[in-house]
Parts: C-alpha cells; sequence; structure tokens
C-alpha cells in the first residue's frame, strides 16, 4: 500500500523585533513560532547565552538536578500536551548526561529538540574545558542525523542558520516522532543575528487510496480479523472502538497502549507481551483470525515476545508511517504493508466496511475477589494494585505512570483503563528512573495530578523530588520498597543463576521526601494503604507514598524470562558451600 503526501513551502513575515537581536533570541523564538512552550534542562557556562534567551521570548523555563531527568521530564511534558518540548544542556558532561533521554524520546516517539553548548571552533583540541568537539566525542550520530537524532547539526557558521530553522520546523510540523539535536558554540550564542524569514511547512496528511482501501474491505469482510493497537493509534482511539464494534472485531492492545480501547468492553481480548493478560492467546485461538490489522505498534519483544502463538492464520495487515516498520519484528510472517497514519486509514476504511453489529466472541473472566488486609508487615503488591486501581484509577482522572521493573509488570498486569491518555509506561527500552524523573515533566505541564509506581531502585537512581518542590508539581511517587532490585533478583533466580549484587540497603523515602520540602508517608501495614493514597492524592505539592512490599511475591512477567531463555540466558543453581 502506498501514501500520498504533499508539501507545500511559503514564507512567514519575519517576527517583530526591537534592537539589536542575538542568535540564541532568534532561534529560541523559531521554536516557540513551532510550537515549543516549555524547556527543560540544567544550566551551565556552556549554555548560558542561549538560556538567558528563553524567558525573553516567553518560554516556561524549569531548571532540573540532572539533565537525564530534564531529558525524561522533556519527553513526558510532550506526551502530556502534545506539544514538541525544548531540553537545553551544557557542554561535555551536560551533553553526555541527556543522551539517555534522547534515546528514550526516539523509541517513544516523541518531539523533542535538544540545544547543547559546544566548543569555539578555535579552541577545539586545545584542552578547553568540557571540550565538545571531534577531539572527544564522536561527531558521527551526535552531531548528524543517525539511530538516536532524526536529524543532528553543529552551528558554527550564522550562514546554517535559516537550514537549520527550516529544517526544525519541517521535523516538528511533520506526522510522527522527530528528535533533533542542535549544537551552539558559546562563540555564536550571545552574536547577532538577522531574524528569520521563517518556512512555514503545510503538510496533506499521508491517505491511503480508496481502491486500496476497498481490498481491505472486502479481505477483512471474508473472515474473521482481530484489531491489535498500539501507542501510536492512541489519537485514533475513537475509529479502532468504532470499527471493533461495526464489524464485532475483537481488539487486544499492546502495554504501552493500554486504555486505547476501553479494558472493560466485550469486545476487548486482553493486553500482550510485558505483564500481559492471561488467556489472550486461548481466547485468539478461539476466534482463529484470517488477518490481524496492527495498527500502531512496531509489535516489539516488550509488546508481543514475537510469540508465533499471536499470529493469524493468513497475514498480518500493518499500518505505520514508517515503511521500514511492518513485517520487521515478524520476519517470516506474512505481512501486508499499509504506509498511512491510523486516523487517516481508519476515517477511509470505516466508510467501506459492512455493518454486523457487536457481536461478544468470548465470555470476559470475571473479576477476581478484592483481597482483605492481612495483618503481617509487609504489602502484597496485588494488594497495593487493587488499591491504585480504586483510589487513582477509578477515584480521579490523574495519569498514571509506571516505572521499568516490577513497577511496570504489576501495573500493566492489574489495572484497567477505559481511557486513552491515563497511562504511561516505557516497555521496550525501559530506563531506570524514567518516570520517578518524568512525572515531573508531566505535572508542571498539565492540569491535575500525576501519579507514579515506582521502584526503590529507579528512585534512587534518578528522581527529581527537589526540582518537584521548586515548582510545587503536583505529583506523587508510590513507592515499591523492597530494598532490592526486585525483578533482576527475581529474575536471576528464575533463569537458574544466584543473585548478585541485587540487595541494596533500605531507605526512608518518606524521611527522604521531606528532607527535599516533600511530604510524604510510609505504609507498612495493608490496612493503612488506602488512608495514606487519599492523604497523597488530596495533598498540594509533591508527595511520597513509601510502601514497603513483599519482596517473595514474583512479578507477572516470567514470559519475559521464557524469552531470555530462549536467547541462551540459562544458568544453573550451584549449592552453597558448607
Amino acid at each position: 500500500m502506498s501514501v500520498h503526501r504533499a508539501t507545500r513551502l511559503r514564507t512567514a513575515p519575519a517576527p517583530q523585533t526591537s534592537g539589536r537581536s542575538s542568535l540564541s533570541d532568534i532561534l529560541a523564538l523559531h521554536l516557540g513560532e513551532c510550537g515549543v512552550e516549555a524547556a527543560f534542562g540544567v544550566s551551565g557556562g556552556g549554555i548560558a547565552p542561549f538560556l538567558s534567551a528563553l524567558p525573553r521570548v516567553g518560554m516556561k523555563t524549569y531548571h532540573f538536578r540532572h539533565e537525564g531527568g530534564a531529558g525524561f521530564a522533556a519527553v513526558e511534558s510532550h506526551f502530556a500536551t502534545g506539544r514538541p518540548t525544548l531540553i537545553f544542556a551544557t557542554t561535555g558532561p551536560g551533553l553526555t548526561n541527556v543522551l539517555t533521554g534522547m534515546l528514550v524520546a526516539r523509541w517513544e516517539g516523541a518531539k523533542v529538540v535538544l540545544v547543547s553548548g559546544g566548543t569555539p571552533p578555535g579552541q577545539r583540541g586545545r584542552w578547553p574545558a568540557q571540550d565538545t568537539s571531534e577531539f572527544t566525542l564522536p561527531t558521527e550520530g551526535l552531531f548528524s542525523a543517525g539511530p538516536l537524532f532524526h536529524y543532528g547539526v553543529r552551528l558554527d557558521h550564522l550562514a546554517q542558520l535559516p537550514q537549520v530553522a527550516w529544517r526544525l520546523a519541517a521535523g516538528l510540523r511533520r506526522p510522527g516522532s522527530f528528535v533533533a539535536h542542535v549544537n551552539l558554540p558559546v562563540s555564536l550564542q550571545a552574536g547577532p543575528a538577522e531574524p528569520l524569514q521563517a518556512p512555514v511547512l503545510d503538510s496533506l496528511a499521508p491517505s491511503i487510496s480508496l481502491a486500496e482501501a476497498n481490498k481491505l474491505a472486502e479481505l477483512f469482510e471474508r473472515e474473521p480479523f482481530v484489531i491489535w493497537a498500539g501507542f501510536g493509534a492512541r489519537a485514533a482511539a475513537p475509529l479502532i472502538r468504532e470499527l471493533a464494534e461495526k464489524t464485532g472485531a475483537a481488539v487486544m492492545t499492546t502495554p504501552r497502549a493500554k486504555g486505547v480501547f476501553p479494558e472493560g468492553h466485550p469486545l476487548f481480548l486482553g493486553v500482550t507481551g510485558l505483564g500481559g493478560d492471561d488467556g489472550v492467546e486461548e481466547r485468539l485461538r478461539a476466534i482463529d483470525p484470517a488477518h490481524i490489522l496492527v495498527l500502531g505498534t512496531r509489535l516489539s519483544e516488550a509488546s508481543s515476545y514475537w510469540q508465533e502463538s499471536l499470529l493469524p492464520r493468513t497475514a498480518l495487515v500493518q499500518v505505520d508511517l514508517d515503511p521500514t516498520v511492518p513485517g520487521t519484528a515478524y520476519q517470516t510472517a506474512p505481512t501486508i504493508c499499509v504506509q498511512a497514519e491510523v486516523r487517516e486509514f481508519l476515517q477511509t476504511l470505516l466508510p467501506l466496511m459492512a455493518a454486523r453489529g457487536e457481536r461478544r466472541l468470548f465470555t470476559s473472566s470475571p473479576a477476581p475477589a478484592a483481597l482483605t488486609p492481612r495483618q503481617e508487615l509487609r504489602v502484597r503488591p496485588q494488594f497495593l494494585l487493587e488499591a491504585v486501581q480504586r483510589q487513582v484509577v477509578e477515584g480521579t482522572e490523574a495519569l498514571l505512570m509506571a516505572e521499568s521493573g516490577n513497577s511496570f509488570a504489576w501495573a500493566i498486569h492489574a489495572l484497567r483503563f477505559n481511557s486513552p491518555d491515563r497511562f504511561r509506561v516505557s516497555a521496550t527500552m525501559g530506563s531506570m528512573g524514567h518516570f520517578a524523573a518524568g512525572a515531573v515533566g508531566a505535572a508542571v505541564s498539565r492540569p491535575g495530578k500525576v501519579v507514579a509506581l515506582v521502584g526503590d531502585g529507579s528512585m534512587l537512581m534518578n528522581n527529581e523530588l527537589s526540582t518537584a518542590v521548586a515548582y510545587k508539581a503536583p505529583a506523587v511517587w508510590i513507592v515499591l520498597n523492597d530494598a532490592r532490585y526486585g525483578m533482576v533478583a527475581q529474575g536471576m533466580a528464575a533463569q537458574g543463576f544466584e543473585p548478585a549484587e541485587t540487595e541494596i540497603p533500605e531507605v526512608d523515602f518518606c524521611a527522604l521526601a521531606r528532607s527535599l520540602g516533600a511530604q510524604g508517608v510510609r505504609v507498612e501495614r495493608e490496612q493503612d494503604l488506602e488512608q495514606a493514597l487519599q492523604q497523597a492524592l488530596r495533598a498540594e505539592g509533591p508527595f511520597v507514598v513509601d510502601v514497603l512490599v513483599d519482596k517473595t511475591i514474583p512479578g507477572p512477567w516470567m514470559k519475559r524470562i521464557q524469552n531470555l531463555i530462549t536467547q541462551g540466558a540459562k544458568g544453573a543453581l550451584r549449592p552453597k558451600p558448607a
């Protein structure tokens, strides 16, 4: 299937400025015109001129405690608002510290621009402080396009600025993700620059031809089909539901797409992949679909485990803007590739599909009986998630984020969402500290509470509690405190290895929160959990709920272990020495 694009370039009037403008002023103003409203980063001498320009053009600026945290926050600000975001970093370690956040932005599909400080041309290689040049860093892929950045450039001459501005405008206004890096030598940042004749792109949405859509409609009407929805289809959630109810097609989602289709709907098959629902494969086999319509997911390991049992009888029909995505995860499975934006595709397909009315293709399993509090010290993870479902998911409109580790496995498995944009998880990249820090970016960018479910290891690795206090961010951290890297310890044991260096000293995160100016409460018994969550949700400003969890209960991610074993990660427990 093909996609048809048309792009028209026109010149916008130059912004009205008074007095002398610097390159930093002009670039910051241009980014604002491209939709950027907020900037996240850490200051430093190598980026100071550019940073000082941001408030002059009216951009909200948030100063973090670590560039990694700022990067995660910028990613989550983008997803909370739909707007592109800016990250600023100084030279040397400022730039290298932020690269994990950039990797996450690329994998998650965000729109972010990194502006970093650079060493002036005449000083490179002379051992300047925090040298940021080809003498200290690989330039290929860092100051150019590659796996990390869609667009990268080192701006060494003022004459480059119009071309850089055009590239940024084009990238930020195209559908899908765009991650860019502009490296600015400090010698240019405060230098004079002329206002830009900024290009403005008007792009027609990618579309599928009527003839191609008709062929697919005929294909889907001949035999049963199933819809497999991913995070990239979240903007098309109402259309996915309309297609399912019109045709009777059952729907399953990936972990990142929880809520894109209501999880209480009778046509919902369940969540696949990491922490997914038990019985998805059995229900899929009962339907025996000829085709599966894959919308907005790369079908990564965390989304599918590449299980053959999730494949249809005939072929996958995979819709994605990126033509390299369809057929990549399941390389031997027949795949019909459709290069299109999901919403546009469904708007074309829906009128061509015959209405069959809603068909209940399977009987949903009854919800398990609620657990009753036990008297023992330590809280069961299942009990905690039941309380989070009641108090946070059903009791508020809060955005809930689940951190890498047992936290996201339990959240994916146990929580249920009936609307999109209530749940965030990074199951594929899974960088520890992502949501411990990213929660702040979302909390300062959207109204209402943001709740992060995190492990103690992640909270120690990269939290931004101090930043949250500085900006009075309405964020809540629920810490699963088991005094170890729980998922690693359980996973090593399940693979036959003796867990090594997985224990960590128990931390009182309530005391840590208070020392940084936040509020907190510690929960040791299940009977105290509901009241603690209610207190956190009522509180103003940042709040930590430190929950001592039972570490003997394994997380719901054994398929991940089985997949690692098939890749060769299998050991044998040795007897302990006498």
